[in-house]
């Protein structure tokens, strides 16, 4: 009995050790070595000040930028310590309600033209930080009429952000909304 007790010690030392430690350690340390940027959280710098990352949505609310897909993380949304969905069905009131108040800000933006589904919905993790080529192209007029740009300029930069499947056949065509933004700060700033 004593002899089990001391081997089911040292076991749990051992494996805590080593797939608590020792295990981590050097996954992280590959991950440093090969995919350093995805590592780090694809973090975006504009000059040296950090600005956002690939990965993790943001709120834009100026009528000038792209605005991204609503978020359900966190009370304010785009918490990232609070990933995940509203977990509302679809005879939800409170979803009914949210998706209609959404579709009454975007309607006026570009009236007569049907909403894209992203953005008057969350994503499973409510972090997500791109939208559709279709809720880009739905935000093109609003966003150049703000900057005082053609819609034509505003369309080359959306297809310049845009990403199509990954390896041809995986997920849908995306476009990073603070890529582009930052994209279209760069070439044409607002006053």
């Amino acid at each position: 009995m004593k002899k089990n007790l001391l081997i089911s010690i040292w076991f749990t030392l051992a494996t805590t050790v080593l797939l608590g430690i020792i295990y981590p350690l050097v996954v992280t340390g590959i991950a440093q070595v090969i995919f350093p940027k995805q590592a780090n959280g694809e973090l975006i710098k504009s000059g040296d000040k950090l600005v956002g990352s690939h990965l993790i949505g943001q709120p834009f609310t100026q009528p000038g930028y792209f605005w991204s897909r609503p978020s359900a993380a966190g009370n304010a949304g785009y918490d990232p310590t609070a990933s995940s969905g509203s977990n509302l069905g679809p005879t939800s009131k409170a979803l009914q309600d949210r998706v209609t108040a959404s579709v009454q800000q975007l309607q006026p933006t570009n009236p007569n033209t049907p909403i894209p589904a992203d953005l008057a919905t969350t994503s499973g993790s409510g972090l997500d930080p791109d939208i559709s080529p279709a809720s880009a192209e739905f935000q093109i007029p609003r966003v150049a009429k703000e900057r005082g740009m053609s819609e034509q300029d505003v369309r080359a930069a959306v297809a310049r952000h845009t990403k199509g499947r990954q390896f041809g056949f995986l997920g849908e065509a995306r476009v990073n909304v603070l890529d582009l933004n930052l994209d279209l700060d760069a070439a044409h700033p607002m006053h």
